[in-house]
This record gives C-alpha cells, structure tokens and sequence, in this order.
C-alpha cells in the first residue's frame, strides 16, 4: 500500500495529474499498478485524508491540491485541531490516572496491552489503540475526560490507522504504551505525563514525516520540504 501511495501521490506533486483531474477508475489503477481493489483502495482513503483528493460518488476520484499537504484531516478534525487538544487533555489525564487508578483499571489495561504486542492485524491493532486511551481516560476517575476521548474516538482511530500503515508505528507505539502503563503501575503522575508527553511527541513527529517528506536536492542535501519535529 506504501509503494501505491508513493506513486500516486509522486504523480499529483510531480504534475501527471493536474488540479481537477479525475484519476483513472479503480480497475484501471488495479490493472496499471497490478496491486489489489483492497490494497489500492486504501491508498486512495490516505491520498484524501491527506487532502490530495476527494471521491465524489458516482463519479470517481479527483485532484484537489498538489500537495504537500501539512494538515490532513481525521473525520471531522484537521490533525493540528486533533493533536492540539491530545496534549491539553490526555498528558493531565495521564497524572490523574497514576494516583486515582484502581486495581482492575491496571488489570484491564494490562491484558489490553499485552494483546495489543500480539497482534499483527491493522484493523485490529487500531481498533485496540483507542481503548487503550479511553483505558487510561477511565483510570483518571473523571467521567468528563472519558467523554471527551469519546467525542474523538473516530479521528483517533483514523490516525492511529494513517500513521500505523504509512509510519510503521506499531511497534514504537507499543513500546511508548508500555512506558504509561508502568508509570501508572508505580503511581508516579510525573512519569505518567512525560510518557504520555512522549508519546505524543512522536505521533506528532511521525505525522509530520509523512505528510511533509524530507526531499534532498541532487547533491544529497535536504531541502524546505524537509521534516520537522
């Protein structure tokens, strides 16, 4: 799905296909590229969230932007909108949850870790990444926190996907989960927050990895586009 991506939108930055462009139908992508309707289909899903596209119903797939595009959106909240209120909210929930969380919270997000460094389906991966932060929203004993992860519990979702399947995340995420689940096993709000704080510190600078890609100039130097943490 990477290399698709890559070479659909590598064609939109590079001009082959120009602002207001329909791009070839799914069958004709599917034939030309010899990948999957799955595999491009979800290529396609990431080309409009990051604002390079748009699907019209019944009509196909069309060009809105040539890119770079440094905002894309997760349902219905741009990633800075998202990210902004993720570092307001999760990294004081996080200190909340360290001394307020029960036994059966440390439980549950336990055997919800655990299973979450098993699994090797995206879907599934993703779908167990949100309740790992509604977990430690509930852990914080405020019901008003819970409800607010609640609120965006589809975008997350949608970027937990976009990062995972185009920043290879898992694995670093796991790792970082790991790090707030021991600080809130010890009880320590100051290291529940820097873990959270780190943990959303690198969604951040995966994300902008993505979506503003380092390019290097034909002696090798990087230049504008390059990424920033």
């Amino acid at each position: 799905m990477e290399a698709v991506l890559g070479h659909l939108r590598g064609a939109i930055e590079g001009g082959e296909y120009a602002v207001g462009d329909k791009l070839p139908s799914e069958a004709e992508l599917c034939r030309r590229l010899e990948v999957s309707r799955p595999v491009l289909r979800e290529a396609l899903r990431a080309l409009q969230t990051m604002g390079l596209t748009v699907s019209r119903t019944g009509k196909g797939t069309f060009v809105v932007s040539a890119g770079p595009v440094e905002d894309p959106t997760f349902g219905d909240y741009t990633a800075s909108d998202l990210m902004e209120v993720r570092r307001h909210v999760e990294i004081p929930v996080a200190g909340y949850a360290a001394v307020r969380r029960t036994p059966e919270d440390l439980d549950h997000l336990a055997h919800l870790l655990d299973r979450m460094e098993r699994e090797r389906d995206t879907t599934a991966w993703v779908a167990m990444d949100t309740l790992f932060h509604l977990a430690v929203a509930q852990a914080a004993q405020n019901p008003v926190f819970r409800r607010v992860i609640e609120e965006i519990r589809d975008a997350l979702a949608r970027q937990s996907a976009f990062l995972t399947e185009l920043g290879g995340r898992r694995e670093q995420s796991n790792r970082e989960h790991r790090a707030i689940v021991e600080a809130l096993v010890d009880g320590s709000a100051a290291d529940a927050t820097d873990a959270m704080a780190h943990h959303l510190d690198r969604v951040g600078t995966t994300l902008t990895a993505i979506v503003r890609p380092e390019r290097t100039d034909p002696a090798g130097t990087p230049t504008e586009g390059g990424t920033h943490a």
